[in-house]
């Protein structure tokens, strides 16, 4: 058994209490607040992240991308990306995702929702990438339904580039989920993608209303990763609008675009809309958790324990008026203290 006591966002709400939280066996057993306490009340315990958009097979070509739009950076199959992947050898690429996966996870993500490309082989890449490291990776593979027997779900491209009909009768089937990119580069896939009703959707980046009440009717989580929209220039995601209708989760997207952290994309979000700091702890760790049933994500007994500890008390945090706000908008790297997973 561990006890870790500081000042703990617990619940779905993240209220801020000194307390503390009970492990055993890797899962917490209790939450308790403490009334009258001399402990070290700086040491701030949350949710560990869990990132609800990745591309990590691009970790060979970081930076490579610097200037190009999306069709260029990134669309299927001849994008940059695209060539970068399929010159890299195994070992290579391998590497580079082990790499991008340590950072993540010494960054505060106990779990990340990653497309991978290239079928049966980049499945099995980044399993083999994930090898050794305390991250959970659930993959939406790709390519054909075959990619189930190795992959968590299936992950589609765009209802623009394929019809995805028989991966998602296949998804279901395995009771996995299916989900796609839409509304990335315009709107005009956003209905088709609704019409293999996903159990995730990714982007949404120029979702109306029209598609909003589908999305509502189907009760389909969304994925935003604002800063990956910012560079590739194909908009702002309606952050504050989509909330209204469904669960937001954020996501840093194509390693090759920005490094996958998620402080950064954090903090770019609550400077960018106009969203309460805890709305955006809850898009970084409840939202991504739940869109595909992980066992993270929220403080309290019986989940998985995937906790963040950050020292409140480091040069950057020391001084802070609220840490919820703290946490979405100030922290970095350098104030964790320990990552639990």
């Amino acid at each position: 058994m561990e006890t870790l006591e500081g000042t703990v966002l617990a619940g779905r709400s993240f209220d801020p209490m000194y307390g503390r939280v009970v492990i055993e066996e890797g899962h917490i057993t209790a939450v308790e607040r403490i009334d009258d306490h001399d402990g070290d009340a700086s040491r701030i315990i949350l949710p560990a992240f869990v990132n609800a958009h990745s591309h990590v097979g691009d970790s060979v070509a970081k930076e490579a991308a610097v200037d190009l739009g999306l069709e260029a950076a990134v669309a299927p199959p001849d994008s940059l990306k695209h060539q970068r992947l399929q010159a890299a050898d195994r070992e290579t690429a391998v590497d580079a995702m082990y790499r991008t996966l340590r950072f993540m996870q010494q960054t505060g993500t106990a779990a990340f929702l990653d497309f991978r490309e290239f079928g049966i082989e980049g499945a099995k890449t980044l399993r083999e990438a994930a090898e050794g490291l305390d991250i959970e990776a659930f993959i939406f593979g790709s390519d054909d339904a075959a990619v189930l027997d190795v992959a968590d779900g299936f992950g589609a491209s765009g209802a623009n580039d394929d019809d995805f009909t028989s991966q998602r009768a296949a998804a279901a089937a395995r009771g996995v989920p299916f989900a796609i990119h839409a509304g990335e580069p315009d709107a005009t896939d956003i209905h088709p993608a609704l019409d293999l009703e996903p159990d995730l959707l990714v982007h949404m980046v120029h979702a109306e209303a029209e598609h909003l009440e589908r999305v509502a009717d189907q009760e389909t989580p969304i994925a935003v990763c604002p800063r990956a929209n910012r560079v590739l220039g194909v908009g702002r995601p309606p952050i504050e609008t989509l909330l209204e209708y469904t669960d937001v989760a954020l996501g840093t997207d194509n390693v090759m675009l920005n490094p996958p952290s998620m402080f950064r994309e954090m903090a770019y979000t609550a400077k960018t809309f106009e969203l309460p700091s805890q709305t955006v702890l809850r898009m970084a760790t409840t939202a991504g958790a739940e869109a595909v049933g992980l066992d993270c994500g929220v403080i309290e007994p019986g989940r998985r324990a995937a906790l963040l500890v950050l020292d409140g008390d480091s040069d950057n945090l020391s001084g802070v008026a609220d840490p919820v706000d703290a946490v979405v908008r100030r922290a970095t790297a350098l104030d964790v203290e320990r990552v639990i997973c």
